[in-house]
């Protein structure tokens, strides 16, 4: 950071008052920092984004472009379009107004059981920096503050809030922290601290907040906290937190003012927030200073930040927006099992059997924050039928499997107020009194920060039309707290719902149902009341409510028996599996890794009626496949995004390739799962395995998973050969292959490098993953690769980091298990010597 550009920010602290200053340093609201007009400083708008920038309000009247979730991403391992996926977002970014996005949320896959599992990367600390530092560079390059987070060890939701992780060192620097370190070098703006402890203390008070952090790895950004972690004045302030969220209540504020005044907290502390602060503001266009951004150099127009003209037109940014996701989608498609029947031919099997429930309301992203209300939804079903126009698709929803609703349709909604399609929301205090009255468009609603002062009830009422051709429906609500349902004036029930979790805000985003059945195909006058539940949400005005459907309750043998007389009587069938909103969420972790309901009995079933039968795993992390050597093939789809379904119709019809990767271990049965706790005992989460999680626990173990890190499978097949080394006077070593498709098809391949020492005195991986490229090539086509290991990939942590000279083989394949090249490199802290190469 220049001095001659701190100058200016330094002198413009200086002319505020303590309390102007301490005011800056908690957000205005849910989720707004500060003004300042007298220096020139507006507020900055943060939003959750990691698979997607929802923006201010979490509202279908403000619509937001949903990406595929963190793991399809990581599935790629695509570097180029991960900076795609970041320039995409950072013009969503633009687009809603928002300065700064939540993320990416870089904690590891240290446990398949992890709930948000699906909102992080990978499981291996050297693939997720890599992730995280090609996103924060993409986003940024456009004027948009990147958040990596939750620093750190926040790898579990049970307890979040109030876990300690007990770990050792050198698993901290070696696993934890190395993403986080990757993407600070990559120059991200902002860090976002956790709720838990490590190491006894919780992280918004943490030293790590100052070592490694800022001394070791020169963080000049902002420390922003997750939404409420700052739970003290003077630990908080006296550690290197920045910014408390929300606000504009909370633990600083005058209560710091105070602190400061008594000399419990040095204004030094203050100030240096503050220049952070400033610092941040300038880098995102909302802080006039000489059009200088954080680095010191030019600023282009605050209001576009160097994006391209056609990016900033709306629909050019949304047919873009779309087609990434479309390409990310199929991109992080994991072909794990194909016994000769994908693709199919351009104009598919002439009839297919679409099964399950996913098939036509697919997961396309997880619970929680990081959730975006899209206006459009691509299913499975959709994009077969609209890639196949000549083929006959029949449908069959297979067996339960999300225990919520689906909203009612905008085309179901009469609102009694005006008459438009829609329904009428309002928010009345203890007397009754009306304080908010408003028509909506969408039957699921979440207020965040925007619920008035002082409501007691939201209602929410509509003239409900059912759909003729649906029969066997139930009319429900979702929510937290006493609920009542009215229909035509008469009470259908009355009851207190609850929630998954026991915090109220991941209760809210995953919540109890009460439902009644549909007895009628004419308009009904609907009203639901719930009373708005006090607790940790208040903090942020949560309330979060659906008025929806549900399949009525049939008989299980039944539905799976109609299924596969379906599968029978078609040339091929494709069933739609996964996980529901009660198992990857944010907010709780989850219990078992079986498929929920009765899913694993619909697959065999089918598979037994119909040998071409291709399963589709729509789920966030790992699930259990018992079946799956009984099918034709197995796609890995994960919660692709809004274009799902079109990206699904391009990959089994072989117009896009599955070019996924395993970026996670998929067991075979959790009992073989070697790390598989996420939850506390007495308080502490112990990371007793050390640095050996994911495929390295595993290797530890002599286990064989069903899938093994790395793994995939594509369209083609593929030599690698001409295995050389080179040694640079850095002391990393490039590592050359020769790649040649040997297929009939163009395809994609990843090239993994990994590393072991076999005479080591320091306990090691019996293999860690040091480098990777991803190599697309025509059929008969050989490409030249290139890898560079980074000395960092032969060092290890023992207070600092080491290298221990000696003899480390190198191993080069197409996953953690297939490794078809070897050679050995001998490593001193002076010298480096290749020798040994064989194929």
């Amino acid at each position: 950071m220049p001095e001659t550009f701190d100058a200016p920010l330094r002198a413009l602290a200086d002319t505020l008052t303590l309390e102007q200053k301490v005011r800056l340093l908690t957000g205005a609201d849910v989720w707004s920092t500060a003004a300042e007009p007298a220096i020139g400083l507006r507020a900055m708008t943060l939003s959750d984004g990691p698979s997607g920038v929802r923006g201010p309000v979490w509202d279908e009247r403000d619509p937001s472009l949903n990406l595929p979730s963190a793991t399809a991403l990581a599935a790629s391992w695509d570097l180029d379009l991960t900076a795609r996926y970041g320039a995409t977002s950072a013009a969503e970014a633009r687009r809603k107004g928002v300065h700064v996005v939540l993320g990416p949320t870089i904690n590891l896959h240290r446990s398949p059981l992890g709930g948000r599992h699906f909102e992080a990367f990978s499981e291996d600390p050297m693939l997720t920096g890599a992730l995280a530092a090609e996103y924060v560079l993409a986003v940024q390059r456009h004027g948009i503050g990147a958040t990596p987070k939750h620093y750190v060890a926040n790898d579990f939701e049970t307890e979040r809030y109030t876990a300690d992780v007990a770990l050792d060192d050198r698993a901290l620097h070696e696993l934890y922290l190395a993403p986080f370190e990757a993407a600070v070098a990559a120059g991200a703006w902002l860090v976002m601290s956790a709720y838990n402890a490590v190491h006894g203390v919780t992280m918004t008070e943490n030293a790590l907040l100052t070592t490694p952090l800022r001394t070791h790895w020169y963080f000049d950004g902002v420390v922003v906290s997750d939404w409420t972690a700052v739970r003290s004045t003077v630990a908080a302030a006296c550690a290197d937190q920045d910014l408390v969220m929300p606000g504009p209540d909370g633990p600083w504020g005058a209560n710091l003012v105070a602190a400061v005044r008594a000399g419990a907290v040095p204004e030094a502390r203050i100030d240096a927030k503050v220049l952070r602060l400033l610092r941040l503001a300038s880098r995102v266009g909302a802080l006039d200073v000489g059009g200088l951004d954080g680095d010191g150099t030019e600023l282009g127009d605050s209001t576009t930040n160097g994006l391209p003209e056609t990016a900033r037109s709306a629909p050019y940014a949304e047919r873009l927006g779309r087609d990434v996701a479309r390409e990310v989608a199929a991109a992080g498609m994991v072909l794990v099992r194909n016994n000769g029947e994908l693709p199919w031919p351009a104009t598919g099997p002439g009839t297919i059997a679409v099964i399950g429930e996913a098939a036509s309301h697919p997961r396309t992203q997880g619970g929680g924050s990081a959730t975006v209300v899209v206006t459009e939804t691509v299913s499975p079903l959709d994009g077969l039928r609209a890639a196949l126009p000549g083929a006959t698709v029949r449908a069959h929803p297979g067996v339960p499997v999300q225990t919520g609703l689906h909203p009612l349709p905008l085309t179901a909604m009469t609102d009694p107020v005006s008459g438009k399609a829609g329904l009428r929301a309002r928010f009345l205090d203890d007397d009754g009194v009306e304080l908010l009255s408003e028509h909506r468009t969408a039957a699921q609603l979440v207020y965040l920060g925007t619920v008035p002062d002082g409501a007691a009830t939201i209602e929410l009422s509509t003239g409900y039309t059912p759909d003729p051709e649906s029969d066997d429906l139930r009319l429900g609500v979702a929510g937290v707290g006493p609920t009542r349902l009215e229909l035509d004036a008469e009470v259908a029930f009355e009851r207190v719902l609850g929630g998954a979790g026991t915090a109220l805000g991941a209760a809210l985003l995953t919540p109890d149902v009460a439902s009644v059945p549909v007895t009628s195909s004419e308009r009904v006058a609907v009203v639901v009341r719930q009373r708005i539940p006090r607790g940790d949400g208040d903090a942020m005005g949560l309330v979060a409510i659906t008025l929806g459907t549900a399949p009525a309750r049939r008989d299980r043998t039944e539905l799976i028996e109609a299924a596969a007389e379906l599968a029978r009587t078609s040339d091929a069938a494709v069933v739609v599996v996964g996980t529901s909103s009660e198992t990857e969420s944010e907010g709780f972790d989850r219990e078992t890794l079986a498929l929920p309901g009765a899913q694993d009995e619909l697959v065999r079933a089918v598979a037994a009626a119909n040998p071409r039968t291709v399963v589709v795993v729509n789920s966030g992390g790992p699930v259990l496949l018992p079946w799956r050597n009984e099918v034709a093939a197995v796609l890995l789809a994960w919660f692709g995004g809004q274009e799902l379904g079109h990206a699904l119709a391009d990959v089994l019809l072989g117009d896009a390739e599955p070019g996924g990767r395993l970026p996670t271990t998929w067991p075979a049965e959790q009992d073989d799962v070697p790390v598989l706790s996420t939850t506390p005992v007495d308080g502490v989460l112990r990371y007793d395995e050390g640095i050996h999680i994911g495929y390295r626990a595993w290797l530890r173990a002599g286990r064989r998973p069903a899938y093994p890190f790395g793994h995939g499978l594509g369209y083609t097949t593929w030599h690698l050969a001409d295995l050389a080394l080179e040694a640079a006077a850095d002391g990393s070593v490039e590592v050359g292959v020769s790649v040649r498709n040997t297929g009939d098809r163009r395809g994609k391949q990843v090239v993994q490098v990994y590393l072991s020492r076999s005479d080591s005195t320091v306990e090691r991986p019996v293999r860690w993953l040091a480098g990777f490229a991803t190599v697309f090539a025509d059929p008969g086509h050989r490409k030249p690769v290139r890898i560079t290991l980074a000395p960092r990939a032969f060092s290890h942590w023992d207070g600092e980091w080491q290298i221990e000279p000696g003899v480390f083989t190198i191993h080069v394949g197409t996953s953690v298990e297939s490794l078809s090249l070897s050679t050995n490199v001998t490593v001193s802290t002076a010298r480096w010597a290749a020798h040994g190469a064989r194929e």
